[in-house]
């Protein structure tokens, strides 16, 4: 496992490349990471207006960025959505917002969710039970929908009900939909938003590739949205990224044949870590999680050969692969998962 003087492994995301090149010092470069679940083949429409960069963010643009991540995501309108520099940010922040004696989270999933509320104060349970998010006593409940790690859909209709008795009562669910996008059929709770009681978090860099532009959305009831609005400030997301993802947002054609491609290479995936001899747990289009009594060895012989994957120290037989990008990096995968031990 990756080295936890360099990485928390409570909320290790993946990515750590400057832990990886100090455990595999001599791993060939450049590095091929599938630690994170990034489309390989980011959004080409990135070119930008030269003024974006000298002005601040235009309010007009803002306004045509929320346009379209309404249509995008099914949305009533767009005062139902916040914008902001990645939903880590929202993340940040929910804690902070939302106060909350007992939170409750269904099934192991993103890690971020349980410490930044059990720093809040909150106590903090873990449930496999959707049910159970409701039980008296429930202020917040959290789904990651679709499941990171293992892709466990919960359908929406489920979550409304959920999002409406929490509702009455003032409690709040919050829906992270960070991989909706590449999921066929999709099983947004946005379409059928309750009017309390729910929020939706959306990521914009993992589906379109462009993870580092920094830009995500929360969906929800106009109080809700305004109080994320007015925490967040003027500002709040760049010119860069309000321009980019507003074209990539309405180009619907690219995102449809964009997962048509990851369904297939996943599916691909799938076959090679089988015939390495890994069983499949689950996973998104964009990720797969797979099973190894000897995950471990695994993931130091792919280091070895300057593959970095994503393990779990709470789930030492699992590793997560995302995706290979071009055709050299699937043959050098192929290779380390073939090489001798």
């Amino acid at each position: 496992m990756i080295d936890d003087q360099f990485v928390d492994p409570a909320v290790y995301h993946g990515g750590a490349l400057a832990a990886a090149r100090l455990q595999f010092p001599d791993a060939p470069t450049p590095w091929l990471d599938l630690s994170t679940g990034i489309n390989p083949n980011p959004y080409p429409g990135t070119v930008i207006s030269p003024d974006v960069l000298t002005r601040l963010p235009d309010a007009v643009a803002l306004t045509r960025l929320l346009s379209a991540a309404a249509g995008a995501y099914g949305a009533k309108d767009a005062q139902h959505i916040v914008a902001a520099a990645g939903t880590q940010a929202l993340i940040q922040y929910l804690p902070k917002l939302f106060s909350a004696r007992r939170v409750a989270i269904l099934g192991f999933g993103y890690q971020e969710y349980p410490a930044l509320w059990r720093a809040a104060g909150a106590d903090v349970i873990v449930t496999d039970d959707v049910k159970s998010l409701t039980e008296t006593g429930i202020d917040v409940a959290i789904v990651v929908n679709p499941n990171n790690p293992d892709g466990r859909v919960v359908d929406p209709q489920t979550l409304a009900d959920i999002a409406t008795r929490l509702g009455r009562r003032g409690g709040l669910l919050i829906v992270d939909e960070a991989f909706m996008d590449v999921l066929r059929p999709a099983a947004s709770l946005v379409p059928i938003l309750p009017g309390r009681g729910a929020l939706v978090l959306r990521s914009f860099g993992k589906a379109y590739g462009l993870a580092g532009l920094r830009l995500g959305f929360a969906v929800g009831g106009l109080d809700l949205t305004e109080k994320l609005r007015t925490a967040l400030g003027p500002w709040a997301v760049s010119g860069p990224a309000i321009e980019i993802g507003a074209t990539a947002l309405a180009d619907t054609a690219w995102l449809e044949q964009s997962v048509e491609r990851l369904e297939r290479q996943a599916a691909h995936l799938d076959v090679m870590l089988i015939d390495a001899g890994f069983s499949i747990v689950g996973g998104t289009p964009l990720f797969r999680l797979a099973r190894h009594e000897r995950a471990s060895h695994w993931f130091q012989k792919l280091g070895r050969f300057g593959i970095l994957t994503r393990p779990f120290p709470e789930r030492r037989d699992w590793l997560r692969f995302g995706l290979p990008g071009v055709e050299t990096d699937w043959a050098r995968l192929a290779e380390a998962l073939h090489a001798s031990p």
